[in-house]
């Protein structure tokens, strides 16, 4: 076996920060492609803060993910409580399973691919620190952290992201309210075709086109602003609920409102509540918008 065909049975893509696209293989960041926003508020509060977008910047930090809880390794830490944003997806979808108002959540986890997780910590453990995964491979020690904290890995031999498959896993396991993250249109209109009931919450949209964007926002419940100006556009002049300012989350129908407002309800932070039109954009956002 030559070392190129054994290096190929550890690989991890992920596009992260800014929408470097960055390839990680057997631990080791090997590639990172060039940001296309510069500036993000949201990185500069990272554990490894980024105060200005660079591809030195990125792989410092993705190094320090490697290094901190081994991200695209088999040192792969997969459960956490820590909050790292207030109404992140992970943190809100974490919130719905711990308040019974989610039985379970569809996610991607480097190492495993597409998973169904059932604990709170484990909603966090995996999502909160997960940019936006491109492909991975099946690693045995993340795969058995996994089941043994109750989740479901979709493929445990491929590793392979599919979050429609993943859905009717979770409903063949008899879960009745689910939630699922996507990154894409397709597999959003898809799961909503094909489960009229599911929570589908959109992540990691930005340099999406116009096009793209709103038929998430069509479809989904929730959607994240991330860096792109047409989400705050198109999702901000639908919205029932935005939180946050810098980069927003959108709550598009009824069911993602209550979910948002529940867990504002829970905290004890303190809040204005104000009716007014969407969207609130602070100066504080990521730079440019795209």
């Amino acid at each position: 076996m030559t070392s190129h065909q054994q290096n190929r049975k550890d690989e991890h893509i992920i596009q992260a920060i800014g929408k470097c696209r960055i390839v990680i293989r057997n631990g080791e960041v090997i590639e990172v492609g060039d940001p296309i926003i510069a500036d993000c508020p949201l990185a500069k509060r990272f554990a490894y803060p980024i105060p200005k977008i660079t591809k030195e910047h990125v792989k410092a930090n993705i190094e320090h993910r490697i290094k901190s809880f081994g991200m695209c390794t088999d040192q792969r830490e997969v459960v956490d409580r820590r909050e790292f944003v207030g109404f992140g997806a992970s943190e809100l979808l974490s919130f719905g399973v711990q308040e019974r108002f989610l039985d379970a959540v569809v996610l991607a986890c480097d190492g495993a691919g597409t998973v169904i997780v059932t604990k709170p910590e484990l909603v966090q453990g995996i999502g909160g620190r997960m940019s936006g995964l491109v492909s991975t491979t099946p690693i045995q020690a993340v795969i058995d952290r996994i089941e043994k904290q109750g989740g479901f890995v979709l493929d445990r031999s491929t590793g392979k992201i599919d979050q429609l498959a993943g859905f009717g896993l979770a409903v063949k396991r008899k879960f009745k309210k689910i939630a699922v993250t996507v990154a894409d249109p397709k597999a959003a209109e898809n799961i909503r075709s094909a489960y009229p009931d599911a929570l589908i919450f959109a992540v990691h949209v930005t340099g999406l086109s116009k096009d793209e964007i709103k038929r998430l926002v069509d479809t989904c419940d929730i959607v994240t602003a991330c860096a792109s100006k047409a989400m705050r556009e198109i999702a901000g002049s639908k919205a029932l609920v935005q939180a946050g300012t810098a980069v927003p989350v959108f709550a598009i129908t009824q069911k993602g409102k209550l979910l948002i407002v529940e867990k504002m309800a829970r905290s004890p932070e303190p809040f204005v509540v104000k009716t007014t039109k969407l969207p609130v954009i602070s100066d504080a956002h990521p730079e440019p918008l795209v």
